[in-house]
């Protein structure tokens, strides 16, 4: 199969997907029956498939593509790191130019307090990285037993053992015999859907002493860290109340365990600040990071470690931990250039000054539609709860997604990818979209909840549960 010129037709390329190939979070007898959908090019927020349609990326490809698609300088740099060194480990007191001046320039751009950098090939072995790093970090300073993990329900932190215990997904944790030992998780700050009568400064305050409850049950010394992202992205985009973070990091103090921030999504621009650490006012000890790191054209993650932590694991011989990809030089390069893209032109001033807030403006119209009970944005990445009654913030008689599902799938075929998470649907385009663009989603959005609306009404099924 030629695969740059894509010369089958679509029928043949799903025919040979579905003989050989097994997709993630896919249910593989119904993806051979229908075929999968194959995308063949992209260019800026646009991707094109194989019968030529033009749809608007709302998801940035997978939370990822910051920069957009198709930009020619990241093949550039991988061109030229393969020409001139395309592998070498990290490993055996061995390091090499791209992944220094990686490390030096994430150093430059997170907190101040945090300027050590563990690659990994993405956000879920960066996770993993963190399960045992912390665990070394308390044992060598004689706490071996302080090894325990909170993380909260309806979390994501990847999809390996370890990140896929870190979460807080009942369907994850159903398959391969998960959570992994002294993981354990709390309750979410979901206002719109677990909130009740109580008002979101108040429930977030709540929710976030759920943290310090746990501790006390667990023991303080036997608690090593909690991690959260700072907006769940997976989970439906949830943003917390403005009062759980304050409280979080107050609790994280307090108790003496370290405080992880999942910025897998939300870094490198998307809130409108490089981390989303800045815009919630959070001190992690440390951060995991993938995703806009390379913006997707090259796999890598790491874990960015405060100094704090890191003069501990310097300090105690052998971090017996890594990848045969750590800091990958080609990987490296591209993220290298990919940031630098990032800085020079300006993008996270973007999000926060000009297409953030032209997004905002035009998201929260969707609240007006009859079906939308809240339409809630932070930066570039936003959800819409689907309702059959605003005011009680009802759930509808059907099983939980079967209505989020139904407009997922309207809005493909309106050539509108729209991620939905059980019955919210959520958007993360990428920081160089257009406003003409913004206009385009938002109408094509409106569109699919129009006709999601109707087709439930025909079926009977604008009902609440």
């Amino acid at each position: 199969m030629n695969i740059r010129a894509n010369h089958l037709p679509t029928a043949e390329i799903q025919a040979l997907d579905a003989a050989h190939h097994l997709h993630p979070f896919t249910d593989g007898d119904l993806i051979n029956k229908r075929g999968a959908r194959v995308i063949t090019s992209a260019q800026g927020v646009m991707i094109r498939d194989s019968e030529g349609n033009e749809i608007l990326d709302g998801m940035s490809g997978l939370w990822c593509c910051n920069i957009g698609h198709g930009r020619r300088e990241l093949a550039d740099a991988a061109h030229a790191q393969m020409l001139q060194l395309s592998y070498y480990n990290t490993f055996f007191m061995t390091t090499h130019p791209p992944v220094v001046s990686l490390a030096e320039k994430i150093a430059e751009l997170a907190p101040a307090h945090m300027n050590h950098v563990f690659f990994a090939s993405g956000g879920s072995e960066a996770n993993d990285t963190n399960i045992r790093l912390v665990r070394h970090y308390w044992a060598a300073q004689g706490k071996p037993d302080k090894k325990v993990i909170i993380s909260r329900k309806n979390a994501y932190h990847g999809s390996t053992m370890g990140g896929a215990s870190l979460g807080g997904m009942s369907g994850m944790h159903a398959q391969g015999g998960l959570p992994i030992p002294d993981i354990v998780h709390i309750d979410q700050p979901h206002w719109w859907a677990e909130g009740g009568d109580m008002d979101p400064a108040e429930f977030g305050r709540m929710r976030a002493r759920k943290l310090e409850e746990k501790i006390a049950e667990l023991g303080e010394d036997r608690v090593a860290a909690f991690i959260a992202e700072p907006i769940q992205g997976a989970g439906g985009v949830i943003i917390p109340p403005e009062t759980y973070w304050p409280e979080i990091g107050r609790i994280c103090r307090d108790h003496e365990i370290l405080l992880i921030a999942d910025e897998v999504i939300t870094g490198f621009g998307r809130t409108g600040n490089m981390f989303a650490a800045e815009t919630f006012d959070i001190t992690p000890d440390i951060m995991t990071i993938a995703k806009g790191l390379s913006s997707g054209y090259a796999p890598i993650g790491g874990s960015i470690v405060s100094d704090h932590v890191s003069e501990v694991l310097n300090a105690n011989g052998d971090f017996n931990h890594g990848y045969t990809y750590s800091g990958h030089p080609v990987a490296s390069a591209v993220a290298l250039e990919n940031l630098r893209i990032i800085v020079e032109e300006g993008l996270v001033e973007r999000v926060q000054t000009e297409i953030g807030p032209y997004l905002a403006e035009r998201w929260g119209s969707l609240a007006d539609h009859p079906m939308v009970g809240e339409a809630p944005i932070c930066g570039m990445m936003g959800s819409i709860a689907l309702t059959p009654e605003k005011s009680s913030r009802a759930r509808f008689a059907s099983e939980e997604g079967v209505v989020g599902l139904r407009c997922r799938e309207i809005c493909f075929q309106n050539n509108l990818v729209m991620r939905h998470v059980g019955d919210r649907m959520v958007i993360a385009p990428p920081l160089v979209i257009t406003k003409g663009e913004v206009d385009l989603l938002v109408e094509r959005a409106w569109q699919a909840l129009d006709a999601t609306l109707k087709g439930l009404k025909d079926d009977g099924m604008f009902t609440a549960g």
